[in-house]
């Protein structure tokens, strides 16, 4: 796990100084190793922070040339099944990492090598004599790639920051008002945008080739076109099938040359990882829990329960409401542009502290993707039914003059159109802004289209609501938001986080599972937990869904009130100018007077404002 940086420009605008200026704020992500290489003819340069994870000896330190010397690379992330493509291209390597073997794949097989990779990557090549740089991003988009390309000049990083650290890109940025306006109805951006004009994600499953000045991107693995015409529907068989694919897809990510864990919030996702992972190892694995000193958002004894059924070597940390107040802040430094994930807090905690004991972690990102574990899947079949369709405005009406869960609930009911329903669903769902209220709420000229691709006309086999509704959870909320919020939250302590349910074999698997399989009776992600349940006795879950959280309202009403009275404040408001201030001076008073499911809303609004200035 590392941080990569670059640039190559046919004006050879760039230096060396620029170079290690980008890496330099790239550190927290790669505290053990820098290096550089730079083609100064062509205007190129490679930059490379590194976590050691494979291989420790100097000798797998990058940027690596290739064995010929055509090829120079600098790699972010994992290949898990190296030693597999080593084997089968009978590649003789003097390093015993992951780098050496990608590098010399790509020199035997070119760009279509990525289709070989199980990983999270961001690899960027240089050619050395075609004098083109090639960049891969991995399958589901666990690791990023954000790039500036204009006018002939091309740069790229792990983190926006070390692109403004150019002083073409920084003196060129603008605000992107699309990206704002998704933002304030989704709580994160949706790629490939971001809130600048002039950077760029290169969106996941991808691979670009930047040559001569100008930039191509090519797509070799998207969702939507690994579902297929059939699915699994018997039980037995595929109960089968996701042990067999898990344990091995943690068996994978268990490959380390340094310590490791498990995040275990005491919830099914990081329960069935840590029980296989613990099932799998020769040795007793350490396991990671946080608890809030608040007993309705404490869930560590939940944890310690799994873990003591495990005999896990587990660490608990109880952390003071002061402690997460105190990394806010950090949310924005963080991650470089508005994002109102507040669970950022407690996954920035636990990685912190996990950091004390080791330098990678497993977790159990895409669990509720994979498997139908959101209320927004049970919201989108709701919605499909007939008669809720046509007599969805009278039930809007109704709900609205009941209480605070009622009035919330009101706004799923209030949709634009059934194009963008699912984006419109999880926006509701998450308690922030819907189309209507944005109209209502933006200033003219910041009203724009939503970024959102929600048609899924085009596939094998049709799909019901919630179907759809889990596959547009995997195509943004969880590449743009969770993975966001994970990947930047472990890097700022330099802890590597790895994602079984996130190997492109089970995600295929599940995008092709029969959905009674996934919601049974009422039962979310049926299989996975009757899976667990041969690990860990099903007891132990008999309880209501909550995973980390934080108490955002009571805060907002009180510790964090500051906030809200600084960065929504009429001058403030005003001058950023994205916002009319009578709405949001109207949204302040309800929350005053009781109204708490408003709560995201002006904790997005706050943030938005608190980036602008």
């Amino acid at each position: 796990m590392c941080g990569i940086a670059g640039f190559f420009s046919i004006h050879k605008t760039w230096s060396e100084a620029d170079l290690r200026s980008m890496t330099d704020c790239l550190s927290h992500r790669g505290p053990d190793a820098d290096g550089f290489y730079l083609d100064r003819e062509q205007g190129l340069g490679l930059g490379h922070r590194r976590l050691s994870i494979l291989d420790l000896s100097t000798a797998a330190n990058q940027p690596m040339p290739s064995q010929s010397g055509r090829y120079q690379i600098c790699f972010n992330g994992e290949v898990y099944n190296y030693r597999e493509i080593a084997h089968q291209l009978s590649i003789q390597t003097h390093t015993t990492s992951d780098t050496e073997v990608i590098l010399e794949a790509f020199a035997l097989r070119g760009p279509d090598f990525v289709h070989l990779l199980n990983g999270m990557f961001a690899i960027a090549i240089y050619d050395t004599q075609e004098h083109a740089l090639y960049l891969f991003r991995d399958r589901l988009g666990v690791k990023p790639i954000y790039y500036y390309a204009q006018d002939g000049h091309f740069a790229f990083a792990s983190e926006i920051k070390a692109l403004l650290r150019l002083d073409q890109v920084s003196q060129s940025k603008r605000t992107d008002h699309q990206s704002v306006y998704n933002f304030l109805y989704a709580g994160y951006i949706p790629g490939p945008n971001t809130v600048y004009t002039n950077i760029s994600r290169l969106p996941s499953g991808s691979y670009a080739v930047v040559k001569g000045g100008k930039m191509t991107v090519k797509s070799y693995w998207q969702p939507e076109e690994k579902i297929t015409a059939t699915k699994v529907s018997d039980f037995q068989t595929a109960k089968g099938m996701l042990n067999e694919l898990l344990s091995s897809s943690v068996k994978y990510r268990m490959i380390s040359d340094v310590p490791f864990g498990v995040f275990l919030s005491g919830g099914i996702d990081s329960s069935t990882v840590a029980a296989i992972a613990q099932s799998v190892s020769e040795e007793t694995i350490k396991t990671f829990s946080i608890g809030v000193k608040d007993d309705k958002m404490d869930e560590s004894a939940y944890a310690r329960r799994v873990s003591e059924h495990l005999g896990t070597e587990h660490y608990e940390f109880i952390v003071s409401e002061k402690e997460s107040l105190e990394l806010v802040d950090r949310i924005l430094t963080a991650y470089d542009e508005p994002y109102a994930d507040s669970s950022a807090i407690p996954t920035m905690l636990v990685s912190r502290l996990a950091r004390q004991h080791v330098t990678m972690t497993l977790s159990g990102d895409g669990g509720d993707e994979l498997f139908m574990g959101y209320g927004a899947h049970a919201w989108a079949e709701r919605l499909a039914m007939p008669g809720v369709r046509t007599l969805r405005q009278p039930i809007r009406a109704a709900l609205s003059l009941m209480s605070n869960r009622y009035k919330r609930a009101a706004g799923i009911f209030d949709y634009k159109d059934e194009a963008h329903i699912k984006s419109h669903i999880f926006s509701q769902e998450q308690y922030l802004f819907s189309e209507k209220e944005l109209h209502q709420l933006m200033q003219p000229g910041h009203i724009q289209p939503l970024i959102f691709d929600e048609d899924l006309s085009d596939l094998p086999r049709k799909l019901s609501a919630k179907e759809e509704q889990a596959l547009f959870d995997i195509k943004y909320y969880l590449k743009d938001d969770l993975l966001v919020k994970v990947d930047v939250a472990s890097m700022q302590f330099s802890l590597e986080a790895r994602t079984p349910f996130l190997d492109y074999r089970v995600v295929e698997f599940a995008l092709n599972l029969d959905e009674h399989l996934k919601v049974n009776n009422g039962i979310s992600k049926f299989l996975l937990k009757e899976l667990l349940y041969d690990y860990v006795p099903r007891e132990y879950f008999a309880r209501p869904k909550k995973g980390f959280s934080i108490p955002l309202i009571r805060w907002l009403h009180k510790d964090l009130k500051y906030l809200l009275d600084k960065y929504l404040s009429k001058a403030n408001v005003e001058q950023a100018g994205f916002v009319k201030y009578e709405p949001v001076a109207a949204l302040l008073h309800r929350f005053e007077a009781g109204e708490d499911y408003l709560y995201n809303r002006l904790w997005a609004l706050m943030l938005l404002h608190k980036w602008a200035q």
